[in-house]
């Protein structure tokens, strides 16, 4: 577990907006530096110079996109030759996709399982390691609600969470008695720009959600409980637990009445 939170480091990925904006707020309220990492340089130092106003946190900023493939290496090693020890990383960088088959892009379909998946898998494995030689520290996965279940129209989004979450519970075993605790994030619709990039604006509007803040805040309570995975709202958690007990088949067809992509207002 996270030895300590002052003074020590946290590095965020996709920490330009929403779930990683949140995390990084309230980690710099609890007195840690971060590394902060995403594809926008100018929103990540408007947000490092909020922290440190606010808190006195030390900022480092890397940008890069972890949709390259060579980019987890090359963040390890930026943030090794900067001297700085990470405690918390958290895995937040993603994007989803909502759409038909015939409105799927392949080639996003890829970038889609090389960020969620391939470059958070190295990014774990490249961090847990360090970790583990220290006795201490601790990592957030952001899974999704999606990852329990096939969700009709998000099929590449679904499978990457579940991946994910199953990811992130097996390493949880095998670090829990080691210092370490792996947490899979598992929130259901929250108040990010997530709808926007999958190309379903006016989602929000329609919807129950929560707060990034809100998600952000239950990840980091369940990391230091040592919790394999949390999901912030006792209705999705409901909602875990009712797609486990349903037949599979009912499942991904109940999931194509709520996710069907519908016709655009022209006003919006």
């Amino acid at each position: 577990m996270i030895e300590a939170y002052a003074d020590r480091w946290a590095l965020v990925t996709g920490a330009s907006s929403g779930i990683g904006a949140a995390f990084a707020r309230l980690l710099a309220a609890r007195g840690m530096h971060l590394i902060l990492t995403a594809r926008r340089e100018d929103r990540l130092r408007e947000l490092a110079s909020e922290l440190h106003t606010r808190h006195g946190t030390r900022c480092e900023i890397i940008i890069g996109d972890l949709v390259d493939p060579g980019e987890p290496k090359r963040l390890f090693d930026e943030v090794k030759r900067r001297g700085m020890a990470v405690e918390l990383l958290v895995n937040n960088a993603g994007f989803g996709f909502v759409g038909t088959i015939s409105d799927t892009d392949p080639a996003r379909m890829k970038q889609m399982v090389q960020l969620n998946i391939a470059s958070l898998t190295e990014l774990t494995y490249l961090f847990v390691a360090p970790m583990l030689e220290r006795g201490h520290g601790g990592i957030i996965n952001l899974a999704s609600i999606a990852g329990f279940q096939p969700v009709a129209y998000m099929p590449v989004y679904s499978a990457t969470k579940a991946f994910v979450l199953h990811f992130s519970e097996a390493l949880w075993a095998e670090c829990r008695n080691r210092g370490v605790t792996i947490t899979a994030l598992c929130p259901g619709t929250t108040e990010t720009e997530f709808f926007d990039i999958a190309g379903v604006s006016g989602w929000l509007a329609k919807h129950r959600f929560h707060t990034a803040e809100y998600v952000a805040r239950k990840a980091i309570r369940a990391n230091e409980r040592g919790r394999q995975y949390v999901i912030p709202g006792w209705q999705n958690y409901l909602l875990s637990l009712t797609v486990r007990l349903a037949r599979r088949k009912m499942v991904v067809l109940q999931s194509m009445r709520f996710f069907r992509p519908r016709p655009q207002d022209p006003k919006n």
